[in-house]
């Protein structure tokens, strides 16, 4: 059976992301045949602007390819001001172009998220849910919420608490069956 890909995308850029570590912690969690690719080029995506939509900047392109070759999309995401990161919206705008032919229409997308605040950034996770929904996403309605991530995580990257390490592997699973239903159907 060939392994399902998720792409696995962190809004935010701060080099000791607690987000980043989700996802890594994720990859580690993944059963068989489901692998995470994390994307780390979000800093050298350009902001949106329609004007240039057509010209495509290298990252822009970059980003595309990767979502076009992932049978998934996982989004670990910060709060900033009770809502989106400001590089990750852009880059969700730039995923949903062109219109009508987003590499998102029908992709399995799940969004998960930490902060160092007690709500682990649910607003920002149901805003981001609510966006790639409405580009077109197939969005599970799941959610992991890791509050005070500064004391969550060891020092080598891992959750502390193993009721998150297991939750974070439910929702990858399924997000791996998820992949592998919409592949099954495309094929047939």
């Amino acid at each position: 059976m060939t392994a399902v890909r998720v792409l696995a995308l962190s809004g935010s850029l701060r080099r000791g992301s607690y987000n980043t570590a989700l996802l890594r912690a994720a990859a580690e969690l993944a059963p068989p045949g489901v692998e995470l690719d994390l994307y780390g080029g979000l800093r050298s995506v350009p902001p949106f602007d329609e004007d240039q939509e057509n010209v495509t900047p290298p990252a822009v392109a970059e980003l595309r390819a990767a979502l076009a070759a992932a049978d998934a999309l996982l989004v670990a995401t910060p709060e900033y001001n009770f809502s989106i990161p400001g590089q990750l919206k852009n880059a969700i705008d730039w995923m949903s172009r062109p219109a009508g032919a987003s590499a998102l229409r029908g992709k399995p997308a799940v969004v998960v998220g930490a902060s160092t605040g007690m709500f682990g950034a649910v607003w920002a996770q149901a805003e981001v849910r609510k966006v790639l929904g409405a580009t077109g996403a197939r969005v599970i309605d799941t959610e992991l919420a890791v509050r005070a991530a500064h004391e969550a995580f060891d020092r080598s990257g891992r959750l502390r608490e193993p009721g998150l390490s297991a939750q974070l592997a439910e929702i990858v699973a399924a997000l791996g069956c998820k992949a592998r239903e919409r592949n099954r159907r495309s094929a047939a």
